[in-house]
């Protein structure tokens, strides 16, 4: 509306080494969350709408490749390259769970109904712990056919997706009887796979190529190719009309969904970056970078009725009072510091 403004994200600083996940909290009656993890070893916890530092899960020993929470906030994960998956208490920071396994962990995810988590890395082995049983033996899914980067649930707990870091595709697998349903074609390995909020679009980053594909029938519903090699996008979750990519080019760029027109170049990481998503009111999104901070950066101008949300300061007050129940008993670090 009125002159191009530069943009200013809100930065967090916090880790040593790179940030290399980020996951969202649904919206909880406690406003939402943000949680990184990073090669550091420890995953942080954030508020999500004001990025403030909540508090650090302490007890990996090796990078953490993925971090997620429930869908109350109320519980995390996390996937190690010590060998081990972990839940965390997301009010106290204590570990309630540790799942070892026999190689690196590289990505965690959380079924919709809380219950599961789902575990995928090196051993080429998807497993599904049961929350409820957590001493009984996991799951195992038919062997993936490659090392497992990413995975998810969708179709309310009842399909998992994966991707490889060593071959293209998309693999669906249907939860009851573990087998692939379907493989959605890419010509490089996919670096991050997100499922849109409503359910409706599963959103992928190969090579330079930024694809959207119909999450119920799977076709390819659209293909932009990016200036650089991308390693993550997010789709705005509330009218799905915007996304969000990050790459090798340290820049984080909007396009138009519709068209694959660039509507904003965000300049300000010092490394490539390796990871963004979409907070889940849509008004914000956050990027994870090699230069070991997070930056949470405003979509742009509002609408009349979220006026004063860009403005923030009545706003801000009061998520973080919403947010000091969850802080009261975090550990907090004696220094402050990560711990390697």
């Amino acid at each position: 509306m009125d002159k191009k403004k530069v943009a200013v994200p809100l930065v967090c600083h916090g880790h040593s080494r790179p940030v290399v996940d980020l996951f969202y909290s649904p919206v909880t009656p406690d406003g939402y969350f943000l949680i990184s993890a990073s090669k550091d070893s420890t995953p942080m916890l954030r508020n999500g709408e004001t990025g403030d530092w909540i508090g650090t899960f302490q007890g990996h020993k090796g990078a953490v490749w993925s971090a997620c929470l429930d869908t109350n906030a109320l519980r995390a994960a996390s996937g190690s390259a010590d060998f081990s998956a972990k839940i965390w208490d997301a009010l106290t920071g204590d570990v309630l769970h540790s799942f070892e396994h026999k190689h690196i962990v590289r990505a965690c995810a959380f079924s919709e109904d809380t219950h599961m988590l789902l575990t995928g890395g090196f051993e080429k082995i998807l497993r599904i712990y049961d929350l409820n049983r957590p001493d009984a033996a996991p799951r195992e899914i038919e062997k993936s056919p490659g090392s497992v980067r990413n995975v998810t649930w969708l179709h309310s707990d009842q399909t998992i997706l994966s991707c490889c870091t060593d071959m293209g595709g998309v693999r669906l697998w249907d939860v009851r009887s573990g087998k692939i349903v379907q493989t959605l074609e890419t010509k490089s390995p996919v670096t991050s796979a997100e499922v849109s909020q409503d359910g409706r679009f599963i959103t992928t980053t190969d090579g330079s190529s930024v694809k959207f594909w119909d999450a119920n029938h799977y076709g390819l519903v659209k293909s932009y190719n990016m200036p650089c090699a991308v390693e993550s996008a997010s789709l705005e979750p509330k009218y799905g009309n915007k996304f969000v990519t990050g790459g090798e080019d340290m820049w984080v760029r909007v396009f138009d969904f519709f068209t694959g027109e660039e509507l904003a170049c965000n300049k300000g990481h010092h490394g490539p970056v390796h990871c963004v998503r979409f907070s889940p009111v849509g008004e914000s999104y956050a990027s994870g970078s090699e230069d070991g901070t997070i930056r949470i950066w405003q979509l742009g101008p509002a609408n009349s009725e979220d006026q004063e949300v860009a403005t923030a300061n009545g706003k801000t007050k009061v998520a973080a009072n919403d947010v000091a129940r969850k802080i009261e008993g975090f550990h907090i670090p004696k220094d402050g510091q990560a711990e390697g």
